[in-house]
């Protein structure tokens, strides 16, 4: 007997990523998105491997450092997938580094900087060598992936999940879930970049804390040095901001002053789907069974692999 369709709702990286995983795991999928992926949120991603902007910290560490092996693999072929391997700091302008909470977890994660390795500006800090990946080229390997294991793309708005119109479905929906589920609890965190011509920066840089609402990191990314950035809480706003973007150029430039003369390749503004706790879970709804796979903040790829298995898990097995 045929096994049943699970249309996965949402274009971004987790629901491409659960498709993925799904459709290689002999289901039939049908991904279902009114965007293609180069126009989602993910898309606008720095982006760096770091649990970041997402609750509860317990179970966000366990899908981050479940998540890296698969991402480090897929860091050996750069040019297909376009995930990178590449040294970075963790900047602080304290005398003494203050670890991230989850170092624990990964206690050889990050290495100590000596004084000859600090950024101008900053008195301590951490290097460490992550997945730092180009999210146009991820998203487009990803959906790649999918057709070759033959998963269906069907470009269609959903009003609600009760028009999704099938048994098995995963909401990979991002911030769209405060209108499709509902959940109000689902809330914009703004993003704000700027990408200009890299003036010769190789090492990605994130200036710690970085959990204020204007923050400093520059990723070296194949089509420019990504200068950030933003995390605005409620605010909707899609277009850039003349002022910020200025902010986050001057701040980026006392780091590396030649950043200030690099010319400026483009804006990316980009809404985070924050909620007081990630929602994965399975519930009987509109007739058939719906796993929730939502609101993972500023980590949706940094959790991805392992958020989308365990959405998969959560299906019955035919």
């Amino acid at each position: 007997m045929a096994r049943a369709e699970v249309l996965v709702v949402g274009g971004g990286v987790s629901g491409l990523t659960t498709a993925v995983v799904l459709a290689e795991a002999g289901r039939p999928v049908r991904l279902v998105s009114d965007r293609a992926p180069e126009h989602t949120t993910s898309a606008v991603a720095g982006a760096l491997w770091e649990p970041y902007l997402a609750e509860p910290r317990e179970r966000v560490a366990d899908w981050a450092f479940a998540t890296l092996p698969t991402l480090t693999e897929l860091a050996c072929r750069p040019a297909e997938t376009g995930v990178r391997m590449v040294e970075g700091v963790k900047a602080q302008r304290t005398a003494e580094p203050v670890p991230p909470w989850w170092l624990p977890r990964l206690p050889d994660a990050l290495r100590p900087l000596r004084p000859d390795e600090l950024p101008r500006g900053y008195r301590s800090g951490y290097a460490a060598t992550r997945p730092l990946l180009d999210m146009p080229a991820y998203l487009a390997y990803l959906e790649r992936r999918l057709v070759a294991a033959g998963g269906r793309i069907e470009r269609r708005r959903l009003a609600s999940l009760a028009e999704a119109g099938a048994p098995l479905v995963v909401n990979c929906s991002g911030l769209g879930a405060r209108e499709l589920v509902p959940d109000e609890r689902v809330r914009p965190v703004q993003g704000q970049l700027v990408v200009v011509e890299n003036p010769g920066v190789e090492r990605w840089l994130v200036a710690e804390p970085s959990d204020g609402e204007e923050n400093v990191y520059l990723f070296p990314q194949p089509f420019g040095l990504v200068l950030g950035g933003t995390a605005l809480r409620d605010r909707w706003e899609t277009e850039p901001d003349p002022e910020l973007a200025a902010r986050v150029v001057a701040r980026c430039a006392e780091i590396h002053p030649e950043i200030a003369a690099a010319r400026v390749l483009g804006h990316r503004v980009g809404l985070r789907p924050a909620r007081p706790a990630v929602r994965l879970e399975a519930e009987r709804a509109h007739g058939g069974l719906v796993v929730h796979n939502y609101g993972h903040g500023g980590c949706g790829v940094t959790v991805s692999w392992a958020c989308a298995r365990e959405a998969a898990g959560l299906l019955p097995p035919d």
